[in-house]
């Protein structure tokens, strides 16, 4: 793109598109601005992830406040798991310096390939079965609750599986780091099906956490001269306005279109990826 008043404005445009999906879904801004910025915009995927980690902390400084007043975005369980996501996050830096940008494609693909494949298969159990709590959910007393305004009633729930639940934090603490996505893309899944949370604090919850987990990477990027002022700017604005715009709507949408506008999601940009990783 010719002019650079002309690309600050385009980036900006779609950062602002990938703020109001991130914040409303738990992703982050970095599904949509890695891939924009690597496909549209003919980015090195190393200094898009540096953007995107910036736009990371944008999406979740942007979106957390009201999740947390509103009660949807579970303190507890996020000040646990960042306990997982933020080693995660240390590791995944130091590892992207040393692969090779096309296989980043293909692991960002399949991991949003297999993020959409385990929302849309759900829970298998039954509501007759019963799920031991656990030992650390219960001294950790991550049991709470919330208003849902789509539904009109208070939403009470138990998250289980707590030990799981960080192991699969630290590991999507790992991909936070190598692609710069804020691994909501497996944060939300894992608290939605492995920790039984409802989807919309999965999501809440994620929002808050993913600023944490891409500040504990973001230093190493700075330091590899991997975000670029021109790049992140325009990006970190566009998704700052978009999460404040997505954190109003959360609560108005029922859990069924945002369970499946997330995998719709999840399925177009695995499948854009893995054939930029594959064919280069």
């Amino acid at each position: 793109m010719g002019s650079p008043l002309l690309f600050i404005l385009a980036v900006g445009a779609i950062s602002l598109v990938a703020g109001f999906i991130g914040s409303l879904l738990g992703l982050g801004g970095g599904l949509i601005v890695v891939p924009a910025l690597t496909l549209l915009f003919h980015v090195d995927i190393r200094l898009a992830i540096g953007a995107s980690i910036v736009s990371v902390i944008a999406t979740s400084s942007g979106a957390a406040a009201a999740y947390v007043r509103d009660r949807l975005a579970n303190m507890r369980v996020a000040m646990f798991l960042e306990l997982g996501t933020t080693l995660g996050a240390i590791t995944g830096a130091y590892l992207a310096g040393i692969i090779h940008p096309r296989f980043l494609f293909i692991l960002f693909g399949l991991i949003l390939g297999y993020s959409a494949f385990a929302m849309l298969r759900g829970r298998r159990r039954s509501e007759e079965e019963e799920v031991q709590v656990g030992p650390w959910a219960r001294v950790l007393r991550l049991r709470s609750s919330y208003f849902d305004d789509a539904a009109g009633e208070e939403i009470i729930y138990q998250p289980v599986r707590a030990r799981i639940g960080l192991a699969l934090m630290y590991i999507a603490g790992v991909v936070s780091g190598l692609l710069g996505i804020g691994s909501g893309a497996m944060k939300v899944p894992a608290m939605d099906l492995a920790m039984d949370l409802p989807i919309k604090v999965s999501a809440a919850t994620s929002n808050f956490m993913i600023g944490v987990t891409a500040a504990a990477s973001a230093g190493v990027y700075f330091s590899r001269g991997q975000i670029d002022p021109f790049i992140a700017a325009p990006v970190a604005i566009g998704v700052l306005a978009g999460a404040l715009a997505g954190s109003h709507t959360l609560g108005r949408i029922g859990s069924r279109p945002m369970r499946m506008t997330f995998v719709v999601v999840l399925v177009l940009i695995a499948a854009q990826m893995l054939l930029k990783g594959v064919i280069g």
